[in-house]
């Protein structure tokens, strides 16, 4: 997908600018060619020559250079790729181009291109969840600039969050996401996925929730998206980046998500793999519930919307395939059936979410495929695999 494609490399100013060397091998590997743009920062970290080294050409770095504005203007390199990549893009670089400022080499080109941009941001936790960066996110993303990641770990400064620059790979599956061939095997279809928990309230400050990462909601749409699929993806909270080419609506709470659902309707395939919390409180508190040494309180609860039934019993607006998930932990063949035949869905993707399997929170899954009176068992695989095993046969459901 990335063979003979033009990517150029803006190198900004980070501990992360290391991963940005890996990123050049990955990129050449797939039979890209890589240009480098270094800044004055980036330049701190990595140095013009190992880049060059990796890219194979010369890297840029300087505004006023008359050598390379002879032989090619900061202008035309700016345009002569078919991709921009940003990593790290640093909350500097971010807030430069939100901004409209070009004061060095990598913001003037970044502003005078009319070539896509993807960014790979890199900083420190506060930094990301500052007001402001949340804000110039919310600029470049509604002006069409893409984003992958970041990721939450450990980071150099010390602390722990939000901000880790995406893997290599990561960079590389969204940049092959972007240059996925237009008439993909699901090609003029909507498909609408459900990830995640749902939080519903018990006061301000606590809720009813399942143990749900949303790892496989998220590598399901991905995945349905790489396909050519229009994609919609409705998340609980979650830690999991936006998947490449997917619009994204974030709800908290069981009520909401069937809301998001229905106005993305209508669609030809949803997949129902949010792990929806089954109540919630018939009243939540508006204050904080305090110990008082007056007993434990009393918690009415009532039921929640059931999404996939909903979905599956619409009459005029019903997706061509409901696939639902039936997370169990024991009997899961046979509670999977009987929820399949009770939800009306087509479809049903059963797993062992016992403790001893590390399903919740984990990247690997083991999964058995329920279509009427078959059942398909895969084997034990990465989410990211099972995502696009479902949407291969989804795409092979539609092709028959």
């Amino acid at each position: 997908m990335l063979d003979g494609k033009r990517i150029l490399l803006i190198v900004g100013g980070g501990i992360a600018a290391y991963k940005s060397l890996d990123l050049v091998r990955r990129l050449r590997e797939r039979g890209a060619s890589v240009r480098g743009v270094l800044t004055a920062a980036g330049k701190q970290f990595v140095t013009p020559l190992s880049l060059s080294a990796l890219t194979g050409e010369k890297i840029h770095d300087e505004l006023f250079s008359l050598t390379d504005e002879a032989e090619m203007g900061h202008i035309e390199l700016s345009r002569s790729a078919d991709l921009i990549v940003v990593a790290p893009a640093t909350a500097d670089l971010m807030a430069k181009l939100a901004n409209g400022l070009c004061g060095d080499l990598a913001s003037t080109l970044l502003l005078a291109t009319d070539t896509d941009v993807l960014m790979a941001p890199a900083m420190n936790v506060r930094m990301w969840e500052h007001a402001a960066t949340r804000a110039n996110l919310a600029t470049l993303k509604a002006r069409g600039v893409r984003f992958v990641g970041p990721n939450e770990g450990p980071m150099a400064c010390g602390e722990f969050g939000f901000g880790r620059m995406a893997e290599p790979l990561e960079i590389v599956a969204a940049a092959e996401a972007y240059f996925a061939p237009a008439e993909g095997p699901l090609k003029g279809r909507r498909a609408l996925v459900t990830s995640g928990p749902t939080h519903e309230p018990i006061d301000p400050v606590r809720y009813i929730a399942n143990r749900s990462s949303g790892k496989q909601g998220h590598a399901i749409a991905a995945a349905l998206a790489r396909l050519g699929a229009a994609t919609t993806l409705v998340t609980g909270p979650t830690r999991e980046p936006d998947p490449a080419g997917v619009a994204v609506v974030r709800i908290e709470t069981a009520r909401q998500m069937l809301e998001a659902c229905l106005a993305a309707l209508p669609a030809d395939v949803a997949v129902c793999a949010a792990a929806v919390a089954d109540w919630r409180v018939a009243s939540a508190a508006g204050q904080k519930l305090k110990k008082e040494g007056g007993g434990l309180p009393t918690l009415a609860l009532t039921e929640n919307p059931d999404i996939l039934a909903t979905l599956s019993a619409r009459e005029n607006d019903r997706p061509a395939l409901v696939v639902g998930f039936a997370a169990e932990t024991e009997k899961v063949i046979e509670h999977a059936t009987s929820k399949r035949a009770r939800k009306g869905c087509d479809w049903i993707v059963a797993n062992d979410v016992s403790p001893a399997t590390g399903t919740f929170g984990g990247d690997a899954n083991t999964v058995h495929l329920i279509t009427g009176g078959e059942v398909e068992d895969w084997p034990t695989a990465s989410k990211a695999e099972v995502g696009d095993r479902l949407a291969a046969r989804i795409a092979a459901h539609f092709a028959a």
